[in-house]
């Protein structure tokens, strides 16, 4: 059984993975053996989290690149097949947040959000995929969802639609590369303890609304999206193509 979930000799790049949940999957993903690369757009977060890694013995590098910023990410990739770099796991986890009633939204905001959130989403796994099918080995590609795929909240109109972008572009990947052994799933994170949702986490009207409207009671945490994560990336879900698996406490099962 354990042989399944083992990543042993895979490498996985995790974008935006300098803290919070993308940093929480790229360490599961080196504990289960992967080679990991810990992606950001700065040297300094980007080589402090490396560090932290390898203090811990697992294997990790840095790729410093901006997700939205495509020859940004081709210039990356050009480098990691200069050094022999295979990824054979990707997982797009970048994201930004911009929270503002739509009236009063700009175009510029509403595009930057879009960009990091999903049009990313679609340069990197299609660097990612071109080379994947090249290869002739499969992979796997993990999209970050969220609750906001599927249900919308007031004042994140761009996140919520980049969000359930999200959904249909793993839908999208799958249809189009399954036939080359690749799978593209999606994980929907609930209501996470990051550092992105520091507001609120410390509103205390919000903070009461998550705990009373989950059945668990509780906020997540991001080492617990971490078991879905290595399922996905591992042999165990290789007949499992274009799913979103929610990891949210029970968040959208009830009114």
């Amino acid at each position: 059984m354990s042989s399944l979930f083992d990543l042993a000799g895979h490498t996985a790049l995790i974008t935006g993975s300098v803290r919070g949940i993308g940093f929480s999957l790229a360490e599961g993903l080196a504990e289960a053996g992967a080679s990991v690369i810990i992606n950001g757009r700065r040297q300094e977060a980007v080589d402090a989290a490396v560090a932290k890694l390898r203090e811990k013995g697992y294997q990790a590098r840095g790729a410093v690149f901006d997700v939205a910023d495509e020859a940004a990410v081709a210039a990356a990739f050009a480098a990691f097949d200069r050094d022999g770099v295979e990824i054979d796991v990707l997982v797009n986890n970048a994201g930004i947040q911009f929270r503002k009633p739509m009236v009063e939204l700009e175009l510029q905001d509403w595009q930057r959000v879009l960009d990091t959130n999903l049009t990313a989403a679609f340069i990197v796994g299609r660097e990612t995929a071109k080379r994947m099918i090249a290869r002739g080995r499969g992979g796997k590609i993990i999209n970050i969802a969220s609750l906001v795929s599927e249900a919308a909240r007031a004042t994140v109109a761009p996140y919520t639609a980049a969000k359930g972008g999200i959904k249909m572009l793993t839908r999208s990947m799958a249809a189009e590369w399954a036939q080359f052994d690749i799978q593209a799933n999606a994980i929907g994170p609930g209501y996470i303890l990051t550092e992105m949702n520091t507001a609120l986490i410390e509103n205390p009207a919000f903070d009461a609304w998550v705990r009373s409207s989950n059945p668990a009671g509780r906020w997540g945490k991001p080492e617990e999206l971490v078991g879905t994560a290595v399922y996905l990336a591992s042999a165990a879900s290789n007949y499992v193509n274009g799913q979103i698996i929610y990891v949210d406490g029970g968040w959208l099962s009830v009114l």
